[in-house]
């Protein structure tokens, strides 16, 4: 009987509890856009969080560098000077030579496509702080719709990050995206 739609019996509490990494990404996107400028350290904490991972070649590594990173956005909020953004590619930028001196630079699909792709959002945050609302509303929303479709990637074939942190992220990513775009234009 193939076509015919099973209901799923499972209760309520037991599925949300099974999707945790999505109910969490969500949440933090909420959290996110209602601080106003939350949106752009969180573009580069995404492609952060993956160029540590592959420079440490650990999929396991993927959350305590979220949390790392969700540390020194916070920090950046209370010391005067502290710059999320870039200290976020700074700290990047150490671990990708770490991760080259190490052997990392192999496979190709690991620590070079995550530089990459880190370099194309970090350069979209960083334009966003000198562009005006509106367009820097555009750029971190692209940015973020972008990482959100390397999310899904990722949390399809199971490379580079673990499958809960990329069903996180992109979660993150494309509704901080849509709130970013809505508080800018809606």
């Amino acid at each position: 009987m193939a076509g015919i739609a099973v209901p799923d019996r499972r209760p309520l509490a037991r599925r949300v509890l099974e999707r945790w990494p999505a109910v969490a990404g969500a949440g933090v996107a909420v959290l996110s856009a209602s601080t106003g400028d939350g949106a752009a350290p969180v573009l580069v904490a995404a492609g952060f969080v993956y160029l540590g991972a592959a420079a440490l070649r650990r999929r396991t590594a993927a959350w305590p560098l979220f949390w790392a990173s969700f540390v020194l956005i916070a920090a950046a909020r209370f010391v005067p000077g502290l710059d999320a953004v870039w200290s976020l590619l700074a700290v990047a930028a150490v671990l990708a030579v770490a991760g080259l001196l190490g052997g990392a630079a192999r496979p190709v699909t690991g620590l070079p496509v995550q530089a990459a792709a880190l370099l194309v959002v970090g350069a979209a945050a960083v334009a966003a702080a000198s562009a005006s609302p509106q367009v820097a509303a555009l750029l971190v929303a692209a940015g973020l719709f972008g990482h959100a479709g390397w999310d899904l990637w990722h949390h399809r074939t199971g490379r580079v990050v673990s499958r809960s942190l990329a069903e996180f992220c992109g979660v993150l990513d494309a509704l901080l995206a849509v709130l970013v775009l809505w508080v800018t234009f809606g």
